[in-house]
């Protein structure tokens, strides 16, 4: 398994020198993390739900059968 996320780690890198970009800070990556950070914060209890719908309803799956 470990071979294999290296290779597409690889793959990845490549492409980005290829296309002159860095593939590993990107916009999208921080908000991800912008979002995993509120959804993290709903595990634990500490925020409301601001999310849309489909993300409060998955929340809510996860908690009653977790």
């Amino acid at each position: 398994m470990g071979k294999l996320i290296a290779m597409y780690e690889h793959k990845i890198f490549v492409q980005g020198v290829i296309w002159n970009i860095f593939s590993y800070d990107q916009f999208g990556v921080e908000l991800g993390k912008q979002l995993a950070s509120k959804i993290l914060k709903e595990f634990s209890g500490d925020a409301k739900n601001e999310h849309d719908s489909s993300t409060v309803n998955l929340l809510k799956h996860y908690r009653e059968n977790s």
